[in-house]
């Protein structure tokens, strides 16, 4: 059996699309203000704010240990886009929450986005963006569940 090469280079057009859009959020964000955010950053912010309260439940949902959790959060709180408060209920516990400069990085990034999105949709045009757009929710996401564990299984920890 022959292999079609459109088969085998999807998944590497489809990486290549997402490096090329992040790293050009990226390189938008330093110009912004934000010169130390990272992709990972990114996946942890969406995932605290998607429920990831702790160290524990943020590895589980980024897909990598409690110690690079940990360390994540570690670069999260001296950029002052997280803060880690005692648990009332349990003191031993750190509860997480995103301060309000990790709020403006993930607007920024939404705007910067919009905008790549826009760009793209000019090249393409509007209509092939739109059902590409469509058809890769269709494939990839068709109970709308996004998955942030990327991170980790890229590591081979997920």
């Amino acid at each position: 059996m022959t292999s079609d090469a459109r088969a085998v280079e999807l998944p590497l057009l489809l990486l290549a699309g997402f490096r090329r859009l992040i790293e050009g959020l990226h390189a938008e964000l330093a110009a912004r203000g934000h010169p130390s955010a990272r992709p990972m950053h990114g996946f942890a912010l969406q995932a605290i704010l998607g429920g990831a309260d702790t160290a524990v439940e943020l590895g589980r949902r980024l897909g990598v240990s409690k110690q690079a959790a940990g360390q994540t959060l570690n670069r999260l709180e001296a950029l002052n886009y997280v803060t880690r408060a005692a648990d009332p209920r349990d003191a031993r516990r750190k509860v997480l929450g995103v301060t309000p400069h990790g709020h403006e990085l993930l607007t920024l990034s939404a705007e910067i986005l919009n905008d790549a999105y826009a760009a793209w949709s000019r090249d393409l045009g509007a209509d092939r963006m739109a059902a590409l757009n469509s058809d890769l929710r269709r494939m990839i996401a068709p109970d709308g569940v996004w998955r942030l564990d990327a991170p980790g299984w890229l590591a081979g920890e997920g």
